[in-house]
């Protein structure tokens, strides 16, 4: 089965370098176009299922997908839906350091997988609510093709649990807006075949250099 994991294009919150977990942010109008240049990447891509978040920066870009020819329309999955970062909703990382002290040193440190964002989650909370989805991605056909609209924890999250990478690792990944990461899974063996490929936005860069991925 090929495994397409697309984070969702830019948010105000992206554009301007805050935190953004649950809040229901829409795309900007960059994000609007990294959208559709991502569904144009898919075009010439076999589809079967479409999954994404409930959130509306993750719809907006999976429906932008889900408009292609033969691509099916996107099913929400609640498990999908961003990390709750609790009361860092919107701060810039140097503030949240400033606040809360302690978490900032636990999210830097060995056990950063057990540090619960102030008010919100953990990553092996997030891990746990996926444990169910990654199963379900491991039991499709070899030829199906499955794509996954989210967020960036919950991308990163994704890639330690198929590829068996502790998520203390999980800033081993890069996960850029509108990035796609494609994996290959037969069973319980994974090929990773891309990962954060933003080729498809390489014209709006050009076009908007203050603003790349």
């Amino acid at each position: 089965m090929n495994l397409y994991l697309v984070r969702h294009a830019e948010t105000a919150h992206n554009r301007n370098g805050v935190g953004l977990g649950r809040l229901d942010e829409p795309l900007t109008d960059l994000g609007m176009l990294q959208a559709a240049s991502v569904a144009e990447r898919f075009t010439s891509v076999k589809l079967d299922r479409l999954f994404t978040s409930p959130l509306r920066r993750a719809l907006e870009t999976a429906r932008a997908i889900g408009a292609g020819y033969g691509v099916p329309a996107a099913e929400v999955r609640d498990e999908l839906i961003e990390m709750d970062v609790g009361l860092t909703e919107g701060m810039a990382f140097s503030a949240v350091r400033e606040r809360f002290p302690d978490f900032a040193e636990r999210w830097a440190g060995p056990e950063v997988a057990k540090a619960v964002m102030p008010g919100g989650e953990s990553l092996e909370d997030v891990a746990l609510r996926l444990a169910p989805l990654v199963g379900k991605l491991r039991e499709f056909p070899p030829d199906a093709g499955v794509a996954v609209v989210s967020h960036n924890f919950v991308m990163k999250v994704l890639l330690c649990s198929l590829l068996s990478v502790d998520l203390s690792g999980f800033r081993t990944f890069e996960v850029g807006l509108a990035s796609v990461s494609t994996l290959s899974l037969r069973g319980v063996r994974v090929n990773v075949v891309g990962l954060n490929d933003t080729c498809h936005l390489l014209r709006l860069n050009l076009d908007h250099p203050q603003r790349s991925v």
